[in-house]
């Protein structure tokens, strides 16, 4: 699975990323999870499976969203509770249920 965090200017979220990695079971030892910042995201989603926004880009989970779907890609946002006390395997499981739910 590949998900990326997408923030304001990529910088928090790499935090959060680290987090997650740590919370990877061995069986997804191959997953890639990375931040960019939102002006990259047009650029670099469709190689995702997965797209987590941060609670401050709720605001554009309306057209991010679109964009997304025209590959089929499931975008929400992490929780803003879980993402700024960086509890990595909570929004890891929330990109394991986003995933499912496109397959």
């Amino acid at each position: 699975m590949k998900i990326l965090l997408v923030c304001s200017a990529g910088m928090s979220t790499s935090l959060v990323v680290e987090k997650m990695k740590k919370a990877l079971t061995p069986e997804e030892a191959s997953s890639v999870i990375h931040a960019i910042a939102a002006e990259n995201f047009e650029d670099e989603f469709s190689e995702y499976d997965v797209v987590l926004l941060g609670p401050q880009l709720k605001f554009r989970k309306g057209d991010l969203g679109k964009i997304a779907a025209t590959k089929g890609i499931p975008l929400d946002v992490i929780n803003m509770m879980d993402y700024g006390t960086l509890q990595g395997a909570k929004i890891l499981d929330f990109a394991r249920k986003l995933y499912q739910s496109k397959n």
